[in-house]
């Protein structure tokens, strides 16, 4: 297992767009990857989801503790906690 945590720094945080890059990049591994907010009332949801992403209410300003397990799980978490800290190209 391997667990990483990140802040949403784009200000729209996590809507359509985003949450579509995000699982994208998620279902190019096979890891087990989940996705827990820790801000506010804690929730968990599927990486690979997109509505389980969507539905998660990820704003600015929100921390997220991203978890993979399986035999790409280092390099899936780095890949999604990047894609995170860069904002996903909007300002």
């Amino acid at each position: 297992m391997y667990v990483k945590e990140v802040k949403v720094v784009n200000p729209t945080g996590l809507h359509a767009r985003p949450a579509a890059e995000f699982t994208k990049v998620a279902g190019q591994y096979q890891a087990d990857l989940t996705i827990v907010r820790l801000t506010d009332q804690p929730k968990e949801g599927n990486a690979k989801s997109v509505i389980s992403v969507m539905s998660m209410g990820l704003t600015a300003g929100t921390t997220l503790r991203i978890t993979g397990n399986g035999p790409d799980e280092v390099e899936a978490v780095d890949a999604l906690v990047a894609l995170v800290d860069g904002g996903f190209g909007e300002e």
